[in-house]
């Protein structure tokens, strides 16, 4: 009997241990790595959702312009959502900013974190020496992911031993103003980190989506083929088919898009199209929908980029 009683013990132990194991990790420590636009606006909807966040990047120059961008963000912010409370709005002004820190130091901040975001260049070879890096000093439940709008999950966290706790994690600019986020699960992604990255999504605020780590997830995969044929339309134009500024109007008023393609191209950066549809091109050449653009080629090589340059398929003041 008490040999029966040992093993039922054992049982429930071993029962309790394993459930233990499979419970979700719930997100409250946040590193992102990149001080940018996307880096800078995750690391604000991280703080100001009750998260602790280390906004981390090369140099403290850049990290004091993303605090500013942060700032200037949460107070236009705070504005209309507190018009009627000023002292409310400085306080979840003041309380947010001071849930983040900075540093220049990637490897000293995230032995103690749940989560690292990766938010730098789009460059393969970059993200894996980071990750790779990281992936020694990181705790052994931090669960890390790229927010990456072009490249394979795969080919990132292959560069970890956390192929398990790896994930893509796709949010979309502006971050505080956009709702989707893209929950990208490669075949080695546990479903305990799927779904502590969906919890985490939901608690920003945010509408996370499943999907597989195929070229552009589910909103690139769709929007990038449908830039792309907007320019082969305009470049056909001396056939007769259509000008950019005609089809412009055309999808605003015919398919109720807020911004016309050659707008949203000029918006997005025309260097940013380029890099995405070069890349997926060298993934399959044969893919009619991932074939370069000769007048898309000519405006980058002249460093006409849109709206960040003065000049792209229009011209800005």
């Amino acid at each position: 009997m008490a040999f029966v009683t040992r093993q039922f013990v054992r049982s429930v132990s071993s029962s309790s241990t394993a459930s233990a194991a499979a419970k979700k990790i719930v997100i409250k420590h946040v590193t992102v790595i990149g001080g940018g636009l996307m880096g800078a606006g995750i690391a604000q909807v991280a703080a100001a959702t009750g998260h602790t966040v280390v906004l981390v990047d090369q140099t403290e120059d850049i990290l004091a312009k993303s605090r500013r961008g942060i700032e200037e963000s949460l107070r236009r912010m705070a504005k209309k959502k507190f018009a009627e409370n000023p002292k409310a709005g400085a306080e979840f002004v003041e309380k947010t900013l001071g849930s983040i820190s900075t540093s220049t130091d990637a490897a000293a901040v995230v032995h103690s974190t749940d989560l690292v975001v990766e938010a730098i260049v789009e460059n393969l070879a970059v993200k894996n020496d980071l990750f790779k890096r990281l992936d020694k000093f990181a705790a052994e439940h931090t669960i890390f992911a790229s927010n990456t709008s072009s490249l394979q999950i795969t080919s990132i966290a292959n560069a970890t031993t956390r192929q398990d706790r790896f994930a893509g994690l796709h949010f979309f600019n502006p971050v505080p103003m956009m709702k989707l986020v893209e929950v990208i699960k490669i075949p080695m992604t546990s479903q305990k980190t799927f779904e502590s990255l969906v919890d985490f999504s939901k608690a920003l605020g945010k509408h996370p989506v499943s999907c597989k780590d195929t070229p552009g997830f589910i909103v690139n995969r769709l929007l990038v083929p449908y830039l792309m044929e907007a320019i082969r339309l305009h470049e056909r134009a001396s056939a007769g088919d259509a000008s950019k500024e005609d089809i412009d109007v055309a999808m605003k008023l015919g398919a109720g898009y807020p911004m016309g393609p050659f707008e949203l191209l000029d918006y997005v950066g025309l260097d940013t199209t380029k890099f995405i549809v070069d890349g997926w091109h060298e993934l399959d050449v044969k893919d009619p929908m991932f074939q370069p653009s000769p007048a898309l080629n000519k405006l980058v090589a002249e460093k006409k980029f849109g709206k960040k340059s003065g000049e792209g398929f229009y011209k800005y003041k």
